[in-house]
């Protein structure tokens, strides 16, 4: 049976600022809640979400579409969570 069971979420980052270190902080610190690994992906490169120099290094500016992936489905809270915090413009 396929243990594929990885859930995504499609956002687009709406801050003048990007995606920055405050905001991949924040990110961060609700990934460290998540049961698995949460990724965030900008095309083909992919970020782990819970390291704020990998997810600085995807380099997000203002109106990049990106995907917030996690591996546990147990982790929706977490993905509803970065989802709309970054709807949310990271509250700047």
């Amino acid at each position: 049976m396929a243990s594929n069971k990885r859930v995504s979420k499609d956002v687009v980052i709406n801050n003048e600022l990007g995606l920055h270190a405050r905001s991949a902080a924040l990110i961060a610190k609700i990934v460290q809640k998540a049961n698995a690994n949460v990724w965030i992906e900008r095309g083909p490169e992919k970020a782990d979400a819970s390291s704020i120099v990998d997810i600085l290094m995807l380099a997000c500016e203002k109106g990049t579409a990106i995907t917030i992936i996690i591996e546990d489905p147990s982790d929706i809270g977490i993905l509803e969570a970065i989802a709309d915090l970054v709807g949310s413009g990271f509250g700047e």
